[in-house]
């Protein structure tokens, strides 16, 4: 079976055209990542065996190109096969319609990290609180009489709380962010350290390193409350974040020359963690395919 990004619905009376690839430009914040994993591979093995069987969704531009609403993945995969043109469905879009769109067939994703889900959403949003007219998270649209994070819910199967928490972590610096997607950081207490004002955020990252952890969700609440009432400091943080987590008392450890066994001596701590962790998610796949 090719492995592909799911098929998208599309008239069966479109016409199906070949574009060259230096005519295609991305979706301007374009909020999903495209990166040379193993996803990526198992894409690539895919059009070298059947093709690229699912045509790209673009748009025109004024300026004689086309900017891509579903496929960038694929066309990530066609320049690295050495594709000179990949197959396209050329699509009128106004751009409301055109970020809909986007974010809409991006989310059927079968891996998407928390960041890539958090930003898609609050595109989403925005667009229908445009449409709206409003101005405030969650008003009503008179069409539907649905609040606007409940239409998203209900689109892409999350509780309207939760599409509020993942449209709040847009607020947080890239590298608590980045945490967020690696594992490092639980989402709930990222949730709440997305309150902090951005040099709390910076001054916590520094405070995260001196303690060589992240913060539970009962000490991001506690930091969050400080936070409000203007006495958050580096020297608290640094303290909540020494203390000891319950959790943490019969955790695995690894030393990393156990590790550097099987990672090159180049690589940091953290990237052996984030390896281990993508083989892992590989194991388990396999394993539940059995």
């Amino acid at each position: 079976m090719p492995v592909a990004e799911k098929t998208e619905q599309h008239d069966p009376d479109e016409k199906i055209i070949e574009i060259e690839l230096e005519r295609l430009r991305s979706f301007t914040n374009h909020p999903f990542k495209v990166q040379a994993d193993s996803q990526m591979i198992e894409l690539q093995d895919s059009i070298k065996k059947y093709g690229i069987l699912n045509p790209l969704i673009v748009r025109p531009r004024p300026e004689g190109v086309y900017e891509i609403i579903s496929g960038h993945r694929r066309k990530f995969a066609a320049e690295q096969l050495g594709y000179q043109k990949v197959p396209v469905i050329i699509r009128v879009m106004k751009d409301d319609e055109a970020v809909i769109s986007m974010v809409d067939s991006n989310l059927q994703r079968e891996r998407i990290s928390p960041s890539e889900k958090a930003f898609a959403y609050k595109m989403k949003y925005d667009v229908i609180k445009r449409k709206t007219g409003r101005r405030k998270c969650g008003q009503v649209d008179h069409h539907s009489g649905k609040k606007s994070i409940e239409i998203i819910g209900e689109e892409c199967g999350d509780s309207p709380k939760q599409v509020q928490r993942y449209i709040k972590i847009t607020e947080l610096i890239p590298e608590l962010l980045e945490k967020v997607d690696d594992g490092s950081m639980g989402f709930t207490p990222a949730v709440q350290l997305s309150y902090l004002k951005k040099k709390e955020q910076e001054e916590m990252l520094e405070a995260m390193d001196f303690a060589q952890c992240t913060p539970s969700l009962s000490q991001a609440l506690r930091l969050k409350k400080l936070s409000a009432e203007g006495n958050l400091t580096v020297e608290a943080m640094e303290d909540i974040l020494s203390e000891v987590k319950q959790k943490e008392i019969d955790r695995v450890v690894f030393k990393n020359e156990q590790l550097h066994r099987f990672f090159p001596s180049s690589y940091t701590s953290e990237q052996m963690r984030r390896e281990i962790l993508e083989i892992l998610k590989v194991w388990m796949n396999s394993y539940w395919d059995k």
